[in-house]
């Protein structure tokens, strides 16, 4: 018999998921998410990845005014 295997879903990414996504490569770190997962960033690169999309949305919230 063959064994069900369950697939991963895809997550509907928002747009502070792609907000972050972006960061994360220009960060240089996307490699190391993709091999090893989002957990595997130290305290220091996720705080570096936060403060950067806070910064954007600032800036993004200014615009609109």
């Amino acid at each position: 018999m063959e064994k069900n295997i369950k697939e991963k879903k895809k997550k509907v990414l928002t747009e502070d998921d792609l907000m972050k996504y972006e960061i994360a490569k220009e960060l240089g770190l996307m490699e190391k998410v993709e091999e090893l997962g989002w957990k595997s960033l130290s305290a220091k690169e996720t705080g570096r990845i936060g403060g950067l999309m806070t910064k954007r949305k600032r800036e993004m919230k200014k615009k609109a005014e």
